[in-house]
């Protein structure tokens, strides 16, 4: 059965639309952002019950392509591409962690995080690339111009997109806003041979850099306002439905930056709602960095209005952005799924990060950020103690490495509450052994 997908314009008074393999980031009418359409009558024409079968028989295969979480629904993102082209890490496929201790800890018996971080480059980010970087190896494959693929990052975007270019023998330009990220989100574009940029800015100056030399058609865009991206990353919702056996959650957290992933997980739902394979949908929260929160200050006039800031230095720096540029589209999704957005301070999220670390994760700062949103929601009583509840979690914890020793050595500006220095004593058996009886017994009366 033949599927199409092509791009149209988000703006529902103009709707113009555009080939997949055509150079385009915005519309030419009316400027606004696009998105990725699919012929849903062709898709409909196999029931749910076939859809979900079709998926289980794919998840995890060693058959190529389908293995990958992603390209295990071709259909439903690039239908018409060549498999040749695809280029995969079989991406996807992360594991639900039911975060059972931290859940009762908090006041939830129903607590699972999406262990996101657990892919190849150590981000989310990977779910959109291999759609982009796949897409773009077809248009050369064609004939297209492109010479190089090129983003603006603060740091995981960057990661995604030089192991995927690396992986498919294409070139790739990095742009990142010069010690505000990670040493190891630098190392990996770095080490994948990406040719880096550290430029004296922050993350919405190299968006603004970028978007300008992308005007050329050789160097291709590969932020999420390319909503080739969307696609692979609107999957993460689809699994971690099918991950509950096609049971939909009561409330997915994720936290947003640029908030292509807000969008990207409402897209998800949605496709899956219109093709009958769940019939209600959950409620998204979005969580910020209280220091980079221009969609809360928007939630907050009950987005009657949206004003760009400048973003300040956060610990959460791959969300520390002022003007997200899919902020129309964040907003139309939190419309349609009764959303809430949250922000938290710096010694919210980083304490939630370390106690939830306690209870057997590891997590990053922006996983902490919606932890503590989660807490918040708790506390308020917006959220019920039988509910379903999902983080997304979208980095690995190790990148974030220099963010954990900073905590645990109580050097972050704030005290850290769940601090665990390293106890130093003489090396004997003696020693050691008084040392453990006296810090066993305070462990002891700490969690009375």
């Amino acid at each position: 059965m033949q599927y199409k997908a092509w791009f149209q314009c988000i703006n529902p008074e103009c709707k113009d639309h555009y080939p997949l393999d055509m150079i385009i980031y915005r519309c030419k009418s009316c400027g606004s952002l696009l998105e990725v359409q699919h012929d849903m009558k062709a898709l409909a024409r196999r029931d749910a019950k076939a859809w979900k079968k079709l998926f289980e028989k794919r998840y995890k295969t060693t058959e190529w392509p389908y293995g990958s979480g992603i390209w295990g629904k071709k259909e439903w993102v690039l239908p018409q591409i060549s498999n040749d082209n695809i280029v995969s890490l079989y991406e996807g496929g992360t594991n639900l962690f039911w975060a059972e201790r931290f859940g009762k800890i908090i006041g939830l018996d129903n607590l699972w995080i999406k262990l996101c971080g657990n892919s190849h480059s150590g981000s989310f980010k990977d779910l959109g690339m291999t759609v982009l970087v796949s897409q773009v190896k077809q248009m050369i494959s064609q004939g297209a111009p492109i010479q190089a693929v090129a983003c603006a990052s603060t740091g995981d975007t960057s990661a995604a997109l030089a192991v995927y270019c690396a992986a498919a023998g294409i070139p790739s330009i990095v742009l990142l806003p010069k010690g505000k990220i990670s040493i190891a989100q630098l190392v990996q574009p770095i080490a994948n041979g990406s040719l880096v940029l550290s430029l004296d800015t922050d993350f919405d100056g190299c968006m603004r850099v970028v978007q300008e030399i992308t005007k050329d058609e050789t160097i291709y865009l590969a932020n999420s306002m390319n909503s080739l991206r969307i696609e692979g990353q609107k999957t993460v919702g689809i699994e971690i439905v099918q991950q509950f056996d096609w049971e939909v959650p009561d409330v997915i957290i994720i936290p947003g930056g640029n908030l292509g992933n807000v969008s990207a997980l409402g897209s998800g739902m949605l496709m899956m709602k219109d093709l009958g394979l769940i019939d209600r949908l959950p409620r998204i929260v979005v969580a910020q960095a209280e220091r980079a929160n221009p969609l809360y200050r928007s939630y907050l006039k009950n987005f009657e209005t949206f004003e760009p800031i400048q973003a300040q230095k956060t610990l959460a720096s791959a969300i520390q952005i002022g003007n997200p540029v899919s902020i129309d589209k964040a907003i139309r999704t939190l419309k349609q799924f009764n959303g809430i957005v949250l922000d938290a301070t710096e010694q919210e999220l980083a304490d939630a990060a370390a106690l939830g670390d306690t209870t057997g994760m590891f997590n990053c700062p922006h996983t902490g950020v919606a932890l503590a949103a989660l807490i918040k929601l708790i506390n308020a009583g917006k959220v019920d103690r039988s509910e379903r509840v999902v983080v997304i979690s979208t980095a690995h914890g190790l990148k974030f490495s220099d963010f954990k020793v900073s905590y645990h050595e109580e050097k972050l500006g704030f005290p850290s509450r769940f601090a665990n220095k390293p106890i130093e004593v003489p090396a004997s058996v003696d020693a050691v052994k008084e040392a453990l009886q006296h810090a066993l017994k305070n462990r002891q009366a700490a969690n009375k």
